[in-house]
């Protein structure tokens, strides 16, 4: 089998030196960058997506010669630097991996471009769904959990009214924006899995036992105070809206307090008069952990000062344009680490949040790893 065959070849060729996803990726991209997701799916072992024959090139030339791993860092050779030992062995592999994708393609797997010969950039995206962050592979029900708005707020909403012929229940959620960027991405993802969504305080005893994902902060959302108190990460959420104060992230290192605040700015109107603040850039907390309530499943916490900021930090692993590479960051900064948190930056213009792209310096404020 093809995919088989692929992952041998990373995880056994020179098995002093095993080369990791994140790895491969970087090297095998080259000109066309390639996804540690993509990577993934083509090793797949139950649903293998068969790579374009242009990607088995680099893979003969990447595995033909040990001068590819010599030295402190990866590096796909030119053509014309392989010796003849050595371009005799890529063109049998080559040779090798072409008749296993011949056969796959037999058995009735396609490629990635058949699926969308018109688009392919649709296809390559396409592929990457069943993998990658986002992708629980256990099958387990995946619950996420939104705070309901305070009763004031409610107050005007009479589609929000249980009472009203035309309740809608999803009006009293918070965070809306971020639950329904994230609901999709995870149904697009695990589309076999139960996905629930439930209000903090209407959570059952089945709810607990999931894969949990929270959205939002401690001040409207129970259940984000409850986890964060339990996983005991060196960074607090500290929610004090009274007038003149701003509200803040405070970290711990090295024994030394360290406060990360949401940017707003004021302006005046022609009157002179002062205007409502506006946020130009929010402060977020991104965790991933073990499950407090089930240790065999998760818990992630996206949770922003502002709801913006919760939103780009959903974003930051939904976002086609930004989800690979950020995923990349992740596994290249935790490896096999079960539990770590990211604070990072989110940029917002004309109240819109921009994905924050973690590879750039300076969006990323803090990391941790248990």
């Amino acid at each position: 089998m093809l995919a088989q065959r692929l992952r041998s070849l990373r995880e056994e060729r020179w098995p002093e030196q095993r080369i990791t996803q994140p790895q491969l990726a970087r090297v095998l991209g080259n000109q066309r960058p390639v996804s540690v997701p993509l990577i993934s799916s083509w090793e797949s072992r139950t649903s293998p997506v068969i790579p374009p024959a242009s990607r088995l090139d680099a893979y003969a030339t990447f595995f033909a010669t040990d001068r590819s791993v010599a030295g402190d860092s990866l590096r796909l050779l030119r053509l014309d630097e392989l010796t003849d030992a050595e371009r005799e062995a890529r063109d049998a592999l080559k040779n090798e991996l072409v008749q296993l994708r011949n056969n796959a393609q037999r058995a009735g797997t396609k490629p990635p471009a058949a699926t969308a010969v018109a688009n392919p950039r649709y296809a390559t995206i396409a592929s990457t769904l069943g993998t990658g962050f986002w992708y629980f592979p256990d099958g387990a029900p995946v619950t996420i959990v939104c705070a309901e708005l305070p009763d004031e707020m409610l107050a005007d909403l009479k589609y929000a009214n249980p009472r009203h012929p035309d309740f809608i229940k999803l009006y009293r959620y918070a965070d809306l924006d971020s639950l329904f960027e994230l609901y999709g991405h995870v149904r697009a993802t695990n589309p076999a899995t139960q996905v629930n969504l439930r209000a903090a305080h209407e959570l059952t005893n089945d709810d607990y036992t999931t894969h949990l994902v929270v959205l939002g902060g401690i001040d409207w959302n129970i259940l984000t105070s409850s986890v964060l108190d339990r996983l005991k990460l060196p960074v607090r959420q500290v929610t004090d809206w009274e007038a003149g104060k701003v509200p803040y992230f405070e970290v711990t290192e090295n024994e030394k307090p360290i406060q990360f605040e949401p940017r707003l700015e004021r302006s005046a109107d022609l009157d002179g008069a002062p205007e409502e603040s506006e946020l130009r850039e929010d402060v977020a907390l991104f965790t991933r952990a073990v499950n407090p309530y089930d240790q065999e499943l998760t818990v992630t916490v996206c949770n922003g000062m502002y709801g913006n900021g919760t939103y780009g930090a959903v974003r930051a692993l939904t976002d086609v344009r930004f989800r690979d590479r950020n995923y990349l960051y992740v596994q290249e900064s935790f490896r096999d680490k079960d539990e770590f948190c990211i604070l990072t930056r989110v940029t917002i213009e004309r109240n819109v949040a921009v994905t924050p792209d973690w590879t750039i310096p300076g969006n990323v404020l803090f990391t941790w790893a248990r």
